[in-house]
C-alpha cells in the first residue's frame, strides 16, 4: 500500500494555487482565458437574450428601434442633401442607400461601445457578489449591437432594391471586413467599461463624443481625397471600415487598401491588448463598480 502511494506520488504532477496565477506572463496565460471565456459561453448567451429582452419589453414599435436612428438620419440628411442647404458630393450610388449602408456600420461602432461601457456599472448587483467572467458582460451587451445590425441588413434590402442598386458579388468579404471592426470595438469597450466603473462621467459623455465623431467620419459624405480633409481617413480608425463597405457592396475593389490593413491590424491588437487589461483589472474594479 505504502509503495502504491509513493508511486502515485512520484508520477503526479503536484498543483499549488496561487491567488496572483492570473498575473503571470506566456501563452499559458491566454490559454486559461480563452478556456474560461468558452466555459461561459451559456452564461453569455442568457445574458444577451436577457438584455435583449429588456430593452423590448413593453415597447410599442419593439425592434423597429433597431432601425429608427438610420431612419431619422436618412431622412433628415437627404433632405438637407435635396434642398442644398448643406453642399454634400456625388456619391457612386443614390444617397439614401448610401448613407443608410455607412450608417449602419457606424452603428455597429457606436452602439456597441455604448453598451459595452455601460456592461459593468449595470451588471454591479451580480459581479460583486457572483464569481464569474466579467468578460462575459462585456461581450453580452456587443451582441445587442450585432442583433440589431442584422436587422439593419433586412431595411438596406429593401432600399437597395426600391432605388435598384444591384451589390457587387464581393459583397460576400464584407463580413471579414467587419469582424476587426468588432474586435476594436470590444477591445475598446473592455476599456470603457472599466474607465466608466471608476469615473461615471465617461459613459455620461460618451453619446455626446461619439455624435461628434460621426461628423468626423464619411459616414453622411463621400471621403475627402484633398489635403488637409484626408487625414480625417488616416486618423480615424472606423473610416476605413465604412469604406471598404461600400467599395465591396458597389464597386468590387478597395480603393483604400493599405488603411483597410492598418486599421484591421490595429483592431486585433486592440482587442488582445485590451482584453488582457481587462482580465488584470478586475480584481480591483469589482470593488469600485
Amino acid at each position: 500500500m505504502e509503495t502504491s502511494r509513493a508511486e502515485y506520488t512520484k508520477h503526479t504532477k503536484e498543483v499549488v494555487y496561487t491567488p496572483d496565477a492570473h498575473l503571470g506572463f506566456g501563452w499559458h496565460v491566454w490559454r486559461d482565458m480563452a478556456r474560461e471565456l468558452i466555459q461561459s459561453r451559456e452564461l453569455m448567451w442568457r445574458l444577451f437574450l436577457r438584455d435583449l429582452s429588456a430593452r423590448y419589453r413593453q415597447s410599442v414599435f419593439g425592434y423597429v428601434w433597431a432601425v429608427m436612428p438610420a431612419i431619422v438620419t436618412v431622412i433628415t440628411f437627404t433632405y438637407l442633401k435635396g434642398s442644398g442647404t448643406l453642399p454634400i458630393g456625388e456619391t457612386n450610388m443614390p444617397y439614401p442607400a448610401y448613407v443608410l449602408l455607412g450608417m449602419s456600420v457606424w452603428l455597429l461602432f457606436a452602439t456597441g461601445l455604448t453598451r459595452t461601457t455601460q456592461s459593468l456599472v449595470q451588471a454591479s448587483a451580480i459581479i460583486t457578489k457572483i464569481n464569474f467572467a466579467r468578460e462575459t458582460l462585456v461581450l453580452a451587451a456587443f451582441g445587442e449591437s450585432i442583433f440589431n445590425f442584422l436587422i439593419r441588413i433586412v431595411l438596406i434590402g429593401v432600399v437597395f432594391a426600391w432605388y435598384r442598386v444591384v451589390p457587387m458579388w464581393t459583397i460576400i468579404f464584407v463580413p471579414f471586413v467587419l469582424i476587426p471592426l468588432a474586435l476594436m470595438t470590444v477591445g475598446f469597450g473592455f476599456i470603457m467599461s472599466i474607465a466608466n466603473g471608476v469615473f461615471r462621467d465617461i459613459g455620461n459623455s460618451l453619446t455626446l463624443l461619439l455624435t461628434f465623431a460621426m461628423f468626423l467620419t464619411p459616414v453622411l459624405y463621400p471621403p475627402p481625397t484633398q489635403w488637409p480633409k484626408v487625414l480625417i481617413n488616416y486618423l480615424n480608425p472606423v473610416s476605413p471600415f465604412i469604406i471598404a463597405t461600400r467599395d465591396l457592396t458597389t464597386k468590387g475593389t478597395l480603393s483604400q487598401p493599405d488603411g483597410l490593413f492598418y486599421a484591421s491590424a490595429a483592431g486585433f491588437v486592440v482587442f488582445l491588448v485590451a482584453w488582457r487589461i481587462f482580465h488584470l483589472a478586475m480584481s480591483r474594479i469589482v470593488e469600485r463598480v
